[in-house]
This record gives C-alpha cells, structure tokens and sequence, in this order.
C-alpha cells in the first residue's frame, strides 16, 4: 500500500484528490515567471490534494502525515510566485481553500479563516461597517488571506499602513503545528514575525485577525510626465505629504504604460512615464493641483468618466505591484522582474541612475511606500530577460550601487529576503514541525543552521523532486 492510500484510509472522510491533472494544477504557482524557477521546478508535483474543511480536518491530517512521513505544502489561492505554494519533495498539497469564512467583523477588526478571498473580505464590511482591508495585493480578487500573509510584504495600502509585519497590522494568527499531535498555536505581537512571510515552513494558519480601515471610494488617477527623473520626484514629494490620503502610489517608466496598459491607452501617449494613484476624493484637488504644478498632465481620473465610459477598463490596481509585470507578460511573455531596496539616502538619484545603466534592459517600475515611519521607493523592475548569467551580473551591479535585490528566482526563503538566518523562525520551525515535514525545501536554515547568504550563491534544495527523464 502506498503512502497515499495509507493516507486515504487513515483519512477517509476527508477530502483527497489523486487526478493527475487536479493534483499538477495544484502543485503551481505563478513561478513561471522566473524563467530560472521554470527551469527548475517546472516538474514539481504533488502526490495527492488534501482539502479540509475545518482545522480540526487540518489537525487529524497533519497527525496522518506525521505518522507517514509525508511532506506537506500549505496552499491557498497559488497567487505567490516564488513557489512557495509548489510541494517541491512531493507528499501532499494542502489545499486551504475551503476554510473561507469570515468569523467576526468587530471594532474595526475581522476574524477570518485562511482561505477566504481578500476581495470577499471586502465585500462584508465595506457595507456593513464602512471598513476595508488596510492592505491588499493586486490580486486581491484571488489571492487567499492566508497566503497573502505566508508569502507576501506589502502591496495596495503599504503608502498608508507600512508593510505586512509592520506591529498593528496583523493582530493575531492562529497556527497548527506538525507533531504526532497537533497542537493549535496563537500568536501575537512579535511572535507573529516568526509565521508570516514564512511560506508555511513552521506552522498551518488557520486563523487570521486583522484590523481594517475608514473605506473610500477611491478616485483613481494616472498622471503622465515627460521624463521618469519628474515622475520619480513627484511620487517622492506626494508619498511625504501625509495630509493627501493615498491608499496606492506606483510610477511606471515608458514606454511600458503605452506598450502594456493596453485598456488604458487611449488616455496614454508613448512617451508617458506614469504615476499610478489611488485617492480618497478629499485629496484629489490639493493632489492634482500639486501634481501638475510639478509638470504633470491628469491623464486618467475616474470619477471624471461615466460608468459608460469606464466599461471595460480593469481596476487601476492592476497596473501596480505584482500585476505591472502581469500587464507587460500579456504582451511580451520574455520580460520577467527583480525587487530592489533602493538605499533610502539617495532614492531618486539611484532609480534614474539604473535606467540609465540599462537602457531598454531594465524599465522602472517603483512602489512608494512607508515602513518604520520613513517612506522608502520599492523597485519592481521590468527586466527584458536574456540568461542567468546576465541576471546575476545586473544583480550584482545593483548590489554595489547600493541596493538590495530580493531575489524573486529563487524558491528559498533566505535569498528571497536577501537574509542570513532568522533565528526565530527557526526555531518555530524546530518547535512547530520537528521532522522538517512542512514545506519542505523553502528554509535553507533547517538544512544549515550557520548559512550566510551570499547573493552570487544559489543553495538548492538537496531533496528537490527529480525531474523524469
């Protein structure tokens, strides 16, 4: 008997799907976006899909797989795209999908399981309690609030709010550990570090408060400049103008608006490099008379256009974070990413200097955002993608020029965060799953307890599923 039907008959009222073609699609994320992780694990799948229902279904199968020895990967919307929701050493996906309720929505909080979708999250208290999420990613519309929270830093509200693992703005997570017997974990304050962003390496959510904010019906806006230098130092000026109530702010270097905001270029010239905006309607006017007086042009404004008019145009968020590479892919499927720190002390003066240093190579593509109380320029490149070798030699560039490249081609949450060991994650690791059952592959750390990161040194996965000849 097989691990799997092992598993089935330890399991039986819990869901389990073994269809090849049910279990592929489960087993990718978006990591083909990195031709190098295509490369890599674009053979990757699971032996089975596991959808509980609840977290006592999540309890009783993570007790079978601990008896088996079967790995497994937590998953919920597959939105991610550094593989963190891909079973790289086989075992099962845990599909976390059908835990989609929302708790409680109290006192500018709401309790929600992992699986439910950010944009339905929205759709409760936005009408009953005139609240929204603080943040969000572009895909919102798909992406599961556990996921977002295991794999993600910020995105849509991050002008505002900070990032993810800014103190205030994840309350509390409840997580279940992988042992012989599963225990239910809640974590707050710091603690909290240790589970997100973590890829669901050191413990299962299965629970997540967060707190919410005042909703608007946000007016959104794109404002054309005739240099990237103007629409890089209008964005800096606007982000530190806290009166303007902001809740997005990404600039886009040309042409990549014209070339790939397709549903957008009717108000788009060639030449436009773009600020992207989401405002509350109190800050359109001292905003656009700010804006222009900077050499802007109001290319777009939405509360200016029937709904007629807007039929047809996606929301402006998707022209920002994750989902400007999506809009550039849908046209030239070569182009890929990287995600640069840009050193806070001369932001502007480095950003401009990188399109310069690789014309037609690299298109800008910043996210302005606050963390710790300082406002800071978040690159998400366009990278017009020839080889590896190229990839690291520009990566390496940046790194002496200042910067910090998060490596979005790598499935190891250590070069991914550009870190050497996190000894707190770790050691929940080491105290949440003990056999090293839970995604595996993800944590150089669990491997090599004195790993140092070393951005010209890719550490695979000594365990990765071999590829079928």
């Amino acid at each position: 008997m097989t691990r799997i039907a092992e598993l089935a008959r330890k399991i039986p009222d819990i869901a389990i799907n073994t269809a090849e073609k049910a279990v592929r699609t489960k087993s990718r994320d978006y990591f083909f976006w990195s031709p190098i992780l295509k490369a890599q694990l674009d053979h990757v799948t699971a032996d089975a899909v596991v959808s509980p229902k609840n977290e006592s279904e999540i309890m009783r199968t993570l007790a079978a797989c601990w008896e088996l020895d079967i790995p497994v990967t937590p998953r919920g919307g597959g939105t991610g795209n550094y593989g963190q929701a891909m079973p790289l050493a086989g075992g099962i996906v845990l599909d976390m999908m059908s835990l989609n309720r929302v708790r409680s929505i109290d006192a500018g909080t709401v309790v929600v399981e992992p699986g439910a979708r950010l944009s339905a999250i929205e759709d409760l208290t936005r009408p009953s309690q005139g609240l929204e999420l603080r943040m969000y990613p572009s895909t919102v519309e798909t992406a599961s609030v556990g996921g977002f929270i295991a794999g993600g830093s910020g995105g849509v509200g991050s002008i505002r709010w900070g990032m993810l693992r800014e103190p205030g703005n994840i309350l509390n997570l409840r997580v279940v550990t992988m042992e012989e017997t599963p225990r239910c974990v809640d974590l707050t304050g710091d603690a909290i570090d240790a589970a997100a962003h973590a890829f669901g390496a050191n413990g299962v959510i299965t629970e997540v408060t967060l707190p919410l904010a005042p909703t608007y019906d946000w007016v959104e806006m794109l404002v054309s400049y005739p240099a990237w230098s103007q629409a890089l130092e209008a964005g800096w000026t606007v982000t530190h103008h806290e009166g303007l109530w902001l809740k997005e702010l990404a600039a886009v270097e040309a042409p990549a608006p014209y070339q790939y905001f397709a549903r957008y270029r009717e108000f788009l010239e060639s030449g436009d490099n773009v600020l992207c905006i989401l405002a509350a309607p109190n800050a359109v006017a001292p905003l656009s008379n700010k804006l222009k007086r900077q050499g802007g042009r109001i290319a777009y404004q939405s509360d200016q256009l029937s709904d007629t008019d807007r039929k047809g145009l996606t929301r402006l968020h998707h022209l920002t974070w994750n989902h400007t590479t999506l809009q550039a892919r849908r046209v030239d499927p070569e182009i890929t990413y990287l995600q640069v720190g840009v050193p806070v002390d001369r932001p502007l003066e480095t950003l401009d200097g990188i399109s310069k240093q690789f014309p037609g190579e690299i298109i800008g593509h910043v996210e302005f955002v606050r963390a710790s109380g300082r406002v800071y320029a978040s690159s998400l490149p366009l990278l017009h993608y020839q080889n590896a070798e190229r990839l690291l030699e520009i990566s390496l560039w940046l790194e002496a020029a200042g910067c910090t490249c998060y490596n979005p081609h790598s499935y190891r949450l250590e070069e991914g965060m550009h870190s050497d060991v996190d000894p707190v994650q770790l050691q929940m690791k080491k105290d949440h799953d003990p056999k090293g059952l839970l995604n595996p592959g993800k944590m150089i750390a669990w491997e090599d307890a004195e790993y140092r990161f070393d951005p010209a040194v890719h550490r695979p996965f000594p365990g990765l599923q071999k590829a079928k000849s």
